[in-house]
């Protein structure tokens, strides 16, 4: 029996290690999906016609001449210099706060979130997604998660399961939520929450079967069962 367990523990810190934090190979994977909803948040829409067409209108016309600058070094995985910028451009960091009231300026703040998550400024990354908006069903989800990536990377487990079964929640779309359900899954099992971390997997068998994270979920919910019968 011990040596069963410990054999599943290593298991299971191997699998953290190689599957949890994954964010680069997401958006990569799913790079035309994002850029698609991303086109979807910047869309100028109607308002108020006073404050729209005399105020919001321009500062959306001029940031998003602004932001395709810092969204092209992203796209090349330039993240210091997509977030800063240079004397020819600004960076999403500025972009945030010179045309926040915007789209693309809040946009920008999702962008700066991610840079910093991919550069390791965790904390940088929760305050600028903290402050992101939007309902768009693969963008919202995305930033809630990676969120929760950045607490985990902090060290705290219960903040990040918190926001990987948030994302996972905001929106039945195949892309994002079995993504967070498995990480949600994972951090569980690391806080040795194995029923949790069952349910997240049983979650992604029945409701997401065609997802590529449902390929081997049965492994998953064995584990954890069983971890939670050694418990």
């Amino acid at each position: 029996m011990t040596d069963k367990k410990e054999n599943t523990s290593l298991d299971l810190d191997k699998t953290i290690v190689e599957t949890t934090h994954k964010v680069e190979d997401f958006y990569h994977k799913y790079r035309k999906q994002i850029t698609y909803a991303i086109i979807a948040v910047i869309v100028i829409a109607g308002g108020y016609v006073g404050y729209t067409k005399f105020y919001i209108a321009p500062m959306e016309e001029e940031a998003q001449k602004e932001i395709f600058r810092a969204q092209q070094y992203f796209e090349m995985d330039s993240f210091n210099l997509a977030l800063n910028g240079n004397d020819k451009f600004k960076g999403f960091e500025e972009l945030s706060k010179s045309y926040g009231a915007s789209k693309p300026g809040n946009l920008a703040r999702y962008y700066a979130g991610i840079c910093y998550l991919r550069t390791g400024k965790y904390q940088e990354a929760i305050d600028q997604l903290e402050d992101f908006k939007s309902d768009n069903k693969l963008i919202a989800p995305l930033a809630t998660g990676a969120i929760g990536d950045a607490y985990i990377e902090l060290g705290d487990l219960d903040k990040g399961v918190k926001y990987y079964v948030k994302a996972a929640k905001m929106s039945k779309n195949k892309i994002t939520a079995p993504v967070f359900y498995k990480k949600a899954g994972l951090a569980y099992e690391e806080k040795k929450e194995y029923a949790e971390a069952a349910e997240m997997y049983s979650i992604i068998k029945k409701d997401f079967a065609e997802a590529q994270e449902a390929q081997d979920i049965d492994k998953y919910i064995a584990r954890a069962t069983a971890l939670k019968g050694d418990k």
